[in-house]
C-alpha cells in the first residue's frame, strides 16, 4: 500500500529552503510565526530544540502522512545567546565580541508527524579571524548580518570572517541536512536515495 507522504518545512528561511531543494526532495513551505522568546536559563541545545518544536507544532497539517520540519539556530558565546541584531550598532558589537575567538552554533530540528514529535540538535564550533574595526564595519554595511543569529552568514560574505570550523557546516547555515535525512528515515519518511 503506497501512502503519499508530504514534507513541510516550517520556515521562511531562504537558506533552509535552498538546502532542501538541493536534495531534490519535494516539499512545501509553510512559515511559522511563533514567539521566539526563550528561557535564558536553559542550555543552548534545549533552547533550539524547544523553538524548533514550537515552529513545527504551529503548522497544523490536515494531510495524513505529513512530516513537518521546524528548525532554529542560535550562536552561543561565553554563556550568552547571540540572536539576530536589530541595528548596525548591535551587529558591530556582536562581531567585535566574536573576533579572534571561538563560538558555538547550535541548530535544533523537530519533526512532527502523525501526532508525534522527535527533536535533535547539532553543534558546530566556529573560529573567527581577528577582525579589524574596518572589516567589521564593511561587513555590517553589506546588510547581511541582519536576519542572522550572531550577525553573520557563513554561506555569504560572512565566510570571509571564518578561520575554521569544527563540526557540520550546514549546522551553521541553519539545517544539518545529513542528520535530518537520517532522522526523517527513522520516523518513517521515505527518502528517494
Amino acid at each position: 500500500m503506497n501512502h503519499v507522504q508530504t514534507l513541510i518545512l516550517a520556515s521562511s528561511s531562504p537558506r533552509r529552503k535552498e538546502l532542501l531543494e538541493d536534495l531534490r526532495i519535494s516539499f512545501e513551505v509553510s512559515s511559522s510565526n511563533v514567539d521566539e522568546s526563550f528561557d535564558a536559563s536553559l542550555f543552548p541545545e534545549e533552547i533550539v530544540m524547544d523553538l524548533a518544536k514550537r515552529k513545527a507544532e504551529s503548522i497544523v497539517s490536515d494531510k495524513k502522512n505529513s512530516y513537518v520540519v521546524g528548525a532554529d539556530t542560535i550562536v552561543y558565546y561565553k554563556g550568552n545567546v547571540l540572536g539576530k541584531p536589530q541595528s548596525k550598532g548591535q551587529a558591530y558589537s556582536m562581531l567585535k565580541q566574536l573576533s579572534g575567538s571561538t563560538h558555538s552554533v547550535y541548530t535544533g530540528v523537530a519533526i512532527v508527524s502523525n501526532g508525534h514529535c522527535s527533536a535533535f540538535y547539532e553543534k558546530t564550533d566556529v573560529l573567527f579571524w581577528n577582525l579589524t574595526d574596518e572589516e567589521i564595519n564593511n561587513y555590517v554595511d553589506t546588510g547581511e548580518p541582519f536576519d542572522k543569529a550572531g550577525a553573520y552568514g557563513i554561506q555569504g560574505v560572512g565566510r570571509t570572517l571564518v578561520k575554521r570550523i569544527a563540526g557540520d557546516y550546514y549546522t551553521v547555515v541553519g539545517l544539518p541536512v545529513s542528520r535530518l535525512i537520517r532522522e526523517l528515515k527513522a520516523v518513517g519518511f521515505t527518502i528517494p536515495f
